[in-house]
């Protein structure tokens, strides 16, 4: 069956924007398809830093033939009604129209059968639709004209079933052709390339030197540099995100190896991988040791045919690119050794933290209370050190290695800290204090760090509540979910003993100028839901997090969990998932009754109104499991609450069994609908079971 090819041709894409680019105009094409009737077998799209491309295979010669109807008035109706329904559907008479019974009566139908148009006719305006549609995060206009790009295109490939289409792209004042030949390498071969089909534009790109697949170019780079790593006793540092980036860098990846200047192989290893890293997109070598080799890999953008000047001058032109690169960080290295991180300290009032909540030094002023506080609930911790840390947490973002690469925040502050003889567990808390920055991140445990660490978490997110700055759909600037959920990694990793409601109190004590209350509960909420985010990852349900929370009150995050592992357990067993069902038995029949009643069944159980032994047992079973459960959780004896529990299975189904609750008795039925109730207060002790689904 017939295919589609289409290619988008540009200046350089940016890496980042690529994939979502390519999975846009997949959608936005096959989506048009659908619109249209045209159905397909497969679709792929395939993106190199100049092209966008889309395949569509198995595409049908012309639409289907439809027929539509519209009902309209019925037989016999005013003469206006049936005028508007011939206007409307473009009938000369009533004769035009088919007449139908139906089950209200006879009525007109307006049946008009449409032939479908040949593909080839529809595609053009199809694909015009999809293009002007595409989004891009950042875009340009190179003409005059609305339309926009991410950068200017030079040209359209649009083949169906062998034949080119001819016209233009309006773009405004210029126009970009649309036919069928392409171009190849930019410098290898920048020449028209004719295509017919997407077999043919694939081996003629290749043979243009461009690989169109991006996973096969980041397959080759990662192959290619892994053997020239280990032709030298060496390994390549993993760096997927790198190799992600690079593989959008390059159409005809050859990747070669240079060397780091011998002079340059002092400084800190994190300083020479972020100036090959960011800067020149350069993957870094280890040795057998697992240390910094004086080694770098890069990824050229043409083919370098062994025994030619081409490879050898593309990295002596690199080299001679990274020296310049670390000779500044030499600078700056010697340079802000000078100082001591101390003496930065007062610099950081010149940084706004944000406008509503001062500065970095007054941040850092609240980060030293709050984590001398918290270092109360962290077993190790010394108050000292972790004075100094916070102290010191934020005194490297004014020096000038970090203002030139601001992804060593914290790094070169541990070193600096290190330098001027500070304890290396405050260095190493100064390193670490940003973490965790992401699911994949380590979480920092060493007690200083984590106290550290845990103040700049709660400080932000305590202060960006206050001011009303707090996450909306998927816009989160501050980055408060993540702060969120390291706060949480921190706590549970390190099974911490923290009352958050009680930090986040003292946190806003720190911002005295905005007064008003703390928002101590909608921080748990949110906590919450980044808990649930947390667990679901981990295999655990979500509504079990829920049944803990709503019991109100619970603000210790591993005790909380202990909890939920207890609730898991316990609906994991026969007596729990039971219990469950006649929990929700007895909640329906509660409700249905107090809303028919209008009122609630909440009062007291009056034990001299029993009629059946049943009605005995499961009173004395419900005030026996609640002392049970009660004395249990004083000790935090989760699983010994839920085993309280499962002792009402018996006692409950022998009640349903055998006692009618809507007795004829007014006072009787009153009594036993509020034993009903009781089930649902005494369960209540250990969890919310209304909120457990399933």
């Amino acid at each position: 069956m017939p295919e589609l090819l289409l290619e988008l041709l540009s200046e350089e894409i940016p890496a980042r924007m690529q994939a979502r680019a390519a999975a846009e105009l997949k959608r936005l094409v096959t989506g048009k398809l659908k619109e249209a009737g045209l159905e397909f077998s497969d679709a792929r799209a395939y993106v190199t830093p100049r092209r966008l491309a889309l395949v569509v295979e198995g595409l049908p010669d012309r639409q289907p033939d439809i027929t539509e109807e519209k009902k309209g008035p019925k037989v016999g109706a005013p003469e206006q009604a049936t005028a508007g329904f011939m206007k409307a559907n473009g009938l000369a008479s009533l004769d035009e129209a088919e007449v139908r019974e139906t089950e209200k009566g006879r009525f007109y139908f307006a049946v008009r059968h449409v032939e479908g148009r040949a593909t080839a006719e529809v595609l053009p305006g199809l694909i015009d639709a999809a293009l002007r549609a595409l989004t891009w995060p950042k875009s340009m206009r190179w003409a005059e004209g609305e339309f926009r790009w991410v950068r200017p295109l030079h040209s359209i490939v649009a083949v169906f079933d062998g034949t080119a289409f001819d016209g233009a792209f309006d773009v405004g004042a210029a126009a970009v052709p649309i036919g069928g030949a392409t171009a190849g390498h930019r410098f290898v071969a920048p020449g028209p390339i004719k295509v017919s089909s997407f077999g043919d534009y694939e081996a003629k790109l290749r043979q243009a030197s461009v690989i169109l697949d991006r996973e096969e170019r980041r397959a080759v780079i990662a192959n290619q540099a892994a053997a020239l790593a280990k032709a030298e006793g060496l390994s390549v540092k993993e760096d997927p995100a790198l190799l992600d980036e690079v593989a959008g860098l390059v159409e005809w990846p050859e990747v070669l190896m240079g060397s780091i200047d011998a002079a340059y192989m002092d400084l800190p290893p994190e300083v020479l991988t972020t100036a090959m890293r960011a800067h020149q997109k350069y993957f870094s070598t280890l040795d057998a040791d697992g240390k910094l080799a004086g080694r770098f890999l890069l990824a050229a953008n043409m083919p370098a045919p062994e025994g030619s000047d081409i490879g050898a001058n593309i990295v002596a032109g690199n080299e001679r690119v990274l020296r310049a690169r670390l000779a500044d960080a030499r600078f700056f290295w010697d340079q802000d050794r000078k100082s001591e991180l101390a003496e930065r300290v007062p610099a950081l009032d010149q940084i706004v933290f944000h406008a509503k909540l001062g500065t970095l030094a007054e941040k850092v002023s609240r980060l030293q209370t709050l984590a001398v506080e918290i270092s109360e609930h962290v077993p190790g911790a010394q108050r000292d050190r972790v004075r100094s840390a916070a102290r010191l947490a934020k005194a490297d973002l004014v020096t000038g290695m970090v203002g030139e690469f601001p992804e060593l925040q914290g790094v070169m502050g541990r070193y600096y800290a290190l330098n001027d003889g500070e304890d290396p567990e405050v260095a190493d808390a100064i390193a670490r204090h940003y973490g965790p920055l992401g699911p994949n991140d380590d979480c920092p445990s060493a007690p200083v760090s984590v106290c550290v660490a845990l103040a700049d978490k709660v400080d932000t997110l305590v202060g960006m509540f206050a001011i009303g700055e707090t996450p909306t759909g998927s816009k989160d600037p501050y980055g408060l979910r993540r702060a969120a959920l390291g706060v949480i990694r921190l706590i549970v990793e390190n099974e911490l003993k923290v009352p958050l409601r009680p930090v986040f109190d003292a946190a806003h004590r720190g911002y005295r100028a905005l007064g008003g209350e703390p928002a101590s509960s909608d921080l748990l909420d949110f906590f919450a839901d980044r808990l649930k985010v947390a667990l679901r990852e981990k295999g655990v349900r979500h509504d079990l997090v829920s049944a803990v929370f709503a019991l109100g009150g619970e603000d210790d995050l591993v005790r909380l969990l202990e909890r939920v592992k207890a609730l898991e357990a316990f609906l994991g067993s026969d007596d729990g998932a039971n219990l469950l069902t006649a929990f929700r038995r007895a909640a329906n029949i509660v409700r249905i009754e107090s809303k028919k009643d209008k009122r609630d069944y909440a009062d007291g159980v009056a034990a001299e109104r029993f009629r059946q032994d049943e009605e005995t047992v499961l009173f004395d079973s419900l005030e026996t499991a609640t002392e049970a459960a009660g004395r249990a959780l004083e000790g935090e004896d989760f699983t010994g609450a839920m085993a309280a529990m499962a002792g009402l299975r018996r006692p409950v189904d022998d009640f349903f069994d055998k006692v009618t609750v809507n007795a004829e008795d007014a006072a009787l039925r009153e009594n036993r609908l509020n034993l009903l109730a009781r089930i649902g207060a005494t369960l209540g002790r250990v969890a919310d079971f209304s909120k457990i689904e399933g």
